[in-house]
């Protein structure tokens, strides 16, 4: 399970997994309850790259950010731990 902790929104943590390159078990630690509910299972088993470009850069009111842009940045941080791990083994 990969952890990331998110900025700038209500949510304190995102929760998840991925395998075969898919998103799985999205869970959001605090924040709107329902929406996150809805998020993770519109992501569920959606390719990275897919969630990636399509919940980049949306913004929640006047905050430059939101959840799905979180979870967007949650998955880059975590092809980038992926990717320098595989380069340092």
């Amino acid at each position: 399970m990969y952890q990331y902790y998110p900025e700038g929104v209500c949510s304190r943590q995102i929760l998840f997994d991925v395998e075969d390159h898919k998103v799985k078990d999205v869970r959001f630690i605090g924040g709107c309850d329902g929406n996150a509910k809805g998020l993770a299972a519109l992501v569920e088993g959606m390719d990275v790259d897919d969630v990636m470009e399509r919940l980049s850069g949306i913004h929640c009111g006047p905050r430059p950010t939101s959840c799905p842009d979180q979870l967007a940045k949650a998955l880059q941080a975590f092809k980038d731990q992926e990717a320098s791990g595989k380069q340092d083994g």
